[in-house]
């Protein structure tokens, strides 16, 4: 089984007018870490940037503006996913897995590979996804009433996993939480 874990870092949280400024992530292959990403990215330049957006990334403007081009970027994870998946093979395809990656992360990433004039995104990735959030739904469907929300934060402290909040929303720390996550609430380990 073939899988990319990833989170990433937006400009804001509508698919349709934001961009992407970090994807980072992992790539698992039969359960075995083969490499770790952590790409930052000048965003889309027709993607509108919020300040809030920002803020809960920790980053600037200036700095997101200062990153390779998205087109360099899209190469570069390309070619990284190229090197275990062939996108050719219609057998041959990487599951994404994330923390509420279905409804958000996953529709960013598609959204940025048409931006990359890329249209075959399905030649790399199965249509359907591993969403870690919806893992753990029932595993803490118990004390759920109990639980001030289901951010990712505090789902991994509820599991008892060490969180250190002022490095959430960072893409790469984040996927770190998530694997985490996913290594308690799903029958299949990593």
């Amino acid at each position: 089984m073939k899988i990319v874990f990833f989170d990433l870092e937006t400009t804001g949280t509508l698919v349709n007018k934001h961009g992407i400024h970090q994807i980072s992530g992992e790539i698992v292959v039969d359960g075995e870490v083969k490499e770790t990403f952590d790409f930052h990215v000048q965003p889309n330049p027709r993607a509108e940037i919020t300040q809030e957006a920002l803020d809960v990334a920790g980053v600037t403007k200036e700095q997101i503006l200062a990153y390779p081009a998205m087109g360099v970027v899209y190469g570069q994870f390309t070619a990284m996913l190229g090197k275990y998946v062939d996108k050719f093979n219609k057998k041959d395809k990487f599951f994404l897995a994330g923390y509420n990656n279905a409804h958000f992360d996953n529709q960013f990433l598609r959204a940025w590979f048409l931006q990359n004039n890329d249209k075959y995104f399905g030649s790399w990735f199965w249509s359907n996804s591993i969403d870690v959030m919806v893992l753990a739904t029932p595993y803490l469907a118990a004390q759920r009433s109990e639980m001030e929300n289901f951010k990712q934060g505090t789902v991994a402290k509820a599991l008892g996993i060490q969180v250190d909040d002022s490095k959430l929303h960072d893409a790469l720390y984040d996927i770190q939480v998530c694997k985490a996550i996913y290594n308690i609430v799903s029958p299949y380990k990593i």
